[in-house]
This record gives structure tokens, C-alpha cells and sequence, in this order.
């Protein structure tokens, strides 16, 4: 299995959807298999694990904000706070498993709102990107075929898990279930169980069984069931061909009803007063095109007059203007020439001045029209009222009117739709005989199907009866033969599970040493210290650990560091990847936890690189810090690189390629 692809919109602090790549890189057949994320205590790195499991397991899951919520109140916790009600929250996750020796890409998507329904989220299956209903039924039960929820915590962990088994001096119980589980050994215990149940059962069917007294009535009661049974399916089918002819009438009449004007008919009064309405409507439309027509409206008849005339009341205001100018200047002329005398200027020069101004007023002059051009005599308040007519309220006035008139159109198409209609409409006694003759076809089909209701209620009744006494019959046919096996069962499951238990013992056994091989080496490898464990021994009863020194003599667990103890733990979950031979990702929260720089490297360049093939990192700074990012560059061993940005003030995180150096 790998994890290709996880999304979240609206998940704890991941506000909106952001979309992350979990796909290993391999480059010339040499996997880079570890998918860092980096982020701060408190910035979303425990809630990508959270979101992973949940899209796996949804109720199931054993997320770390759940604690003893309910699953709709865990739902609810685990919106954005900004989120609205309108808005979904979602995880999804996309990823890749063998199945039937195809590779197949699955996407699980797990929906819901802020108060989600029945208290669910909505759960949505594509494989290989078509939707399966089948799967989304059964989900539960297949995800244990590929990543079952027992095992799950030995593979999805964090440092706080892993220094928890490392401090105890076994491991707990969900992590010995997970064992048993990953191990195969859950199988034998799970059978002998099984072996009980049936055994309790069998005991109890002997115990209740009677003696065959009732055969012969049993057989003549069967008999006479049989006989009101086919009676009761043979009326159903008579009565369903008298329902076929019935509502055949039914469809004549109704269509009869329809084509000769009984339904308009019967809607004669509604029509006539829609009529009435629609007259009135038309009458209110006249009477407003006669308002307008009594106010600026003809006026349109003339409108390019009355433009020559708003154009020559402009020119006449214009010259008008002008001429009052003229007088202005000729005043100003004769002062300033004055002026220029008390100057004592040269007479050559005052001469010049005196023809420009002189040929200057006579050009402005020349431009003033004759008297007869000016014939309107309009002023200012007249011209700008005539502007505002023509500019404003004749186009409005028109507007209104075409918007009058369209109006009026709709309404008269009305009436004449209106006035079609009841022209067709039966007189009022055909009306009555259609509407009669419709009200006996459906009387009659009505009648039928109660009778038909009733009948399937009877075959019901008697098939029902004949069920029970053919089985009373099996029953009792099958009394002797049952009460053997029975017996010889309950005789041969304490044999089984003798040897049930024997098998479990040597089972357990073979797969303990093949462990303990596993996780020696592993331990081995990741210790600095080489000669100081030669073997680790795991008892059968509780999975503790035990280390043995190259004499053979024991070594004490208290005799270990704290990032020794850590490095034990690591390696008994190595081991047993190894041993199961499940292909699936390990995902680590938190991952160096008190190791010291030395056992912190070995881990950097021993264990990440080769945990599997994929491997998901969620650290701070200070675990994977400059010194080990760039061990892990140097081996090629990263594909992907996340920095997880959480803004306090918003409260939201932000997923961003790269890493903190």
C-alpha cells in the first residue's frame, strides 16, 4: 500500500482545502521514501495523523482529540472554528494496494457540516476514479483486508506511543492485541472461541428438541395452506386483469374529458373572471396613454422643429453675448490708447498700436450677424426649459408610452387567448356527462384495487402460513438425523480445540523466534553500542522483552539510557513489519523524542531510510534539525519536503513546500 495523495478542507486548524502529495520518488530504481513535514508544537502535525486515520477508519479510528467524545461531537470538534454552517469539512485520502494482483487506486472521502446528519459524516468511495456504492456499504470490513485497525498503531505512531512502550516493562494490551493480529496468532484464539459458541448451541438444540407427534397433521395442514395459497395468487392476477381494463376506461374518459372542453368547463368561472380582470387592465393601460398624450407627448410630432429652434435660440444667445463683449472691448481700446499717450511713447510706435486695436475690433465686428438672423429673441430661462424638454421629459414620456403599449399588446393576446378558450368549452350539461363518466371509471378502478390490495393481503397470509408449516415439517423430518450431529459435534470440538491450543503454542513459538531474530538485528543496527545486546528474547505469555549480553548473561533494562530504551522500542515495531510481511506506510509523529545527538543520527541514517517504502515524518525543529535534514539530503532518502505555518493571531496553518533550513 502507498499513500498517494491527502486532502483536508476545513479540518482543525486547516482552514479552506489544501491538497498534499505523499508520493515516494524512485529515481534509476533507488527509492526516496521519507515524506517530511516540519511545524511547531500546537501547528497541525498530530491533525494530519488524525485526518489519516479518520478517512481510513471514521468512527473506528483512534484519533488523539477524540478522548471520550462521542463520534458526532468529535465531528463538531474537529471543524475550522471558521468555517460556516453552509461549508463542509472533509478529509480524503488517496492511495494505491494490490488487489487481485492489479494495482488499484482507491479514494476515501469523509464529509460533514458543523451539525452533521444522524450525527454521521458522509462517507464516498472511488476506485480507480468511478464511484462504488458496494464498497462505500462494506468499507469497514474490506479496510481490514488491507490495513487492519488492530494493527494500525503499529504503523501510524508517535514518540509519545513509543516512549510509553519503551518506559513499560510489557507491552500494554492494544499493543499485544496488535501483535497477536499482525502476527497471525488471533486466528487459533478467535476459532476456539467460535468452537464454544457452537457448542453452547448445539447443547441448547438438544436440550429443547422434541418428539415427531404432530407429523401427519402437520402434513395435511401443509397440504390445505398449499391449496388456499395458489386459490389467493390465482385471484391477485384475475383482479390485476380487471384493474388493466378498468384503468384503460379510466385513461378514455379523462382524454374523452380533455378534447371535448370538460376541464376547461369546469373552469368556465375562473377563466371568465381572469377575463374580466384582463379587460380592466387593458381599460387602466388607454387610460394611461391618453394622460400622455394630454401632457408634452405630441409634441414628438415636431421634435426636429423645436431642435431648430433649441440650435437657434443657442446661436442668438451666443451673439448676444458677443455684442456686449464688443462694447467691453471698444471702451477698453480707447483707454488703453490714452494710456499709452501719457507713456510718451514714439509716435511711430503709438500710430502701430492704434491701427492693430482698430483692425482687432473691426475683425470681432465683422463676425456679428445681421439683424434679420435674430428673430426668436429667446432668453436664458426659456432656452433652458426647451434643453430640459427635449432632453428628459419628451424621451421619457415616449418611453412610457412604448412601455404602455407593450404592455397593452400582452394584455389583448391574453383576452383573445382567453376568449379561444371559452369558445371550446362544453356547455354545461355535456359537462356534466364527461364529468360522470369520469367519476364511474375511477370509482371502478378504485374498487378494483382495494380488492386487489386485499387479495395480496390474503396470498400473503397464506403463503406465510404455508412457509411455517413446510418448515415445522423440515424441521421435524430432520429431528433424528440433527440430534446425531449434534451430538458427534459437541464430542469433536474438545478434541479441536485441544488441538487448537496445542497449535497455538507452536505457532506461537515459530513466529516469537522469527521476531526475536528481527528484532535483535534491528536493534543491533540502530545501537552505537554493538556489543552491548547479542540477543533480545520475547516471553510467550505477555511479549515482554528480555536482553541477554555475547556470555549470555541478562542485561537489565534499568541499565539502558532513556534513548536506549526508545531505540528497543523502535526496534521491536521495526521487527515486526518485518515479520508480518504487510507492505503498508509508517507514519511517525514526534519521532526522536529524548534520543541523544548519537542515537538520534542513527536513526537519521539507519532506520528512516530503510523503515519502508514510505515513510511519513511529522517533526519540530529541534528533532530534525539542520545537522539531520541535511544527513537525510545527503542520502537521497527525501522525497518530499512540507512546512507546516500556523498563523496564532488566525489560528489557521498553512501547508507550504520546503522545510524549516
Amino acid at each position: 500500500m502507498i499513500f498517494l495523495e491527502l486532502t483536508l478542507e476545513n479540518f482543525g486548524p486547516y482552514r479552506g482545502k489544501q491538497v498534499i502529495d505523499l508520493r515516494p520518488k524512485i529515481n534509476d530504481n533507488v527509492i526516496s521514501p521519507i515524506i517530511l513535514f516540519g511545524g511547531m508544537n500546537g501547528g497541525g502535525k498530530t491533525t494530519l495523523m488524525d485526518a489519516m486515520r479518520l478517512a481510513l477508519y471514521g468512527q473506528r479510528a483512534q484519533c488523539s482529540t477524540r478522548g471520550n467524545l462521542s463520534y458526532p461531537d468529535f465531528l463538531k470538534q474537529a471543524v475550522n472554528k471558521q468555517t460556516l454552517a453552509h461549508e463542509e469539512t472533509s478529509v480524503e485520502l488517496l492511495f494505491e494496494h494490490i488487489v487481485k494482483n492489479m494495482q488499484v487506486e482507491f479514494r476515501v472521502k469523509r464529509r460533514w457540516t458543523k451539525n452533521p446528519k444522524n450525527g454521521k459524516d458522509i462517507l464516498g468511495i472511488l476506485i480507480d476514479d468511478w464511484p462504488d456504492s458496494a464498497w462505500v456499504e462494506t468499507w469497514d470490513e474490506r479496510i481490514e483486508d488491507f490495513f487492519p485497525i488492530g494493527i494500525s498503531n503499529l504503523f501510524l505512531f508517535d514518540g509519545e506511543q513509543v516512549k510509553e512502550l519503551a518506559d513499560l516493562d510489557s507491552p500494554p494490551n492494544v499493543v499485544v492485541q496488535a501483535i497477536q493480529s499482525l502476527l497471525g496468532l488471533e486466528l487459533s484464539e478467535r476459532l476456539a472461541v467460535d468452537l464454544d459458541i457452537l457448542a453452547n448451541r448445539k447443547r441448547k438444540q438438544l436440550a429443547d428438541s422434541k418428539e415427531l407427534a404432530y407429523l401427519e397433521e402437520i402434513e395435511t395442514k401443509l397440504n390445505q395452506y398449499k391449496s388456499e395459497k395458489d386459490a389467493a395468487e390465482i385471484a391477485v392476477e384475475e383482479l390485476k386483469i380487471k384493474a388493466g381494463i378498468a384503468k384503460k376506461k379510466l385513461n378514455q374518459a379523462k382524454e374523452k374529458f380533455k378534447l371535448e372542453g370538460g376541464k376547461i368547463a369546469g373552469e368556465r368561472s375562473q377563466l371568465e373572471k381572469k377575463l374580466e380582470d384582463e379587460k380592466e387592465k387593458a381599460k387602466q393601460q388607454r387610460e394611461r396613454l391618453c394622460e400622455l398624450a394630454s401632457e408634452g407627448l405630441p409634441l414628438n410630432l415636431i421634435q426636429p422643429l423645436l431642435i431648430q429652434a433649441q440650435n437657434q435660440g443657442k446661436q442668438e444667445l451666443n451673439w448676444e453675448k458677443a455684442k456686449i463683449a464688443q462694447d467691453f472691448i471698444k471702451d477698453r481700446d480707447q483707454r488703453l490708447f490714452q494710456y499709452l499717450e501719457k507713456l510718451n511713447i514714439a509716435k511711430k510706435q503709438l500710430e502701430s498700436v492704434k491701427i492693430y486695436l482698430e483692425t482687432d475690433y473691426q475683425n470681432l465686428t465683422e463676425n456679428h450677424p445681421n439683424q434679420e438672423k435674430i428673430f426668436l429673441e429667446i432668453d436664458d430661462k426659456i432656452f433652458s426649459q426647451l434643453g430640459t424638454f427635449l432632453d428628459h421629459q419628451l424621451p421619457s414620456q415616449i418611453q412610457q408610452s412604448q412601455d404602455v403599449l407593450e404592455a397593452l399588446i400582452i394584455i389583448e393576446d391574453t383576452l383573445s387567448s382567453l376568449d379561444r378558450q371559452l369558445a371550446i368549452a362544453a356547455p354545461p350539461e355535456v359537462y356534466e356527462q364527461l364529468l360522470e363518466t369520469v367519476s364511474q371509471a375511477q370509482t371502478e378502478y378504485t374498487k378494483i384495487e382495494t380488492a386487489i390490495e386485499d387479495a395480496e393481503q390474503r396470498s400473503k397470509k397464506c403463503y406465510t402460513e404455508y412457509e411455517k408449516a413446510k418448515k415445522d415439517l423440515e424441521k421435524y423430518s430432520q429431528n433424528t438425523i440433527d440430534r446425531k450431529n449434534a451430538n458427534h459435534i459437541i464430542e469433536t470440538i474438545s478434541k479441536v480445540q485441544d488441538s487448537l491450543k496445542i497449535f497455538k503454542e507452536k505457532l506461537t513459538l515459530k513466529k516469537l523466534n522469527k521476531l526475536e531474530v528481527e528484532v535483535t538485528e534491528c536493534f543491533r543496527y540502530l545501537l552505537h553500542k554493538s556489543d552491548l545486546v547479542h540477543r533480545v528474547v520475547i516471553a510467550t505469555e505477555d511479549f515482554s522483552l528480555s536482553l541477554y549480553d555475547p556470555q549470555g548473561q541478562p542485561v537489565e533494562k534499568h541499565r539502558l539510557s532513556a534513548g536506549e530504551k526508545q531505540l528497543l522500542a523502535i526496534a521491536f515495531l521495526w521487527g515486526l513489519a518485518r515479520v508480518s510481511g504487510l507492505n503498508l506506510p509508517i507514519a511517525i509523529d514526534t519521532p526522536l523524542g529524548r534520543l541523544d545527538s548519537s542515537h538520534r543520527q542513527n536513526l537519521i541514517e539507519r532506520y528512516f531510510p530503510a523503515a519502508s517504502h514510505q515513510v511519513i515524518l511529522l517533526s519540530t525543529d529541534t528533532e530534525i534539525a539542520e545537522k539531520e535534514i541535511n544527513s537525510l539530503r545527503e542520502q537521497d532518502a527525501i522525497a518530499r519536503e512540507y512546512l507546516l505555518k500556523y498563523d496564532p493571531k488566525q489560528r489557521q496553518t498553512r501547508i507550504e513546500l520546503g522545510y524549516f533550513f
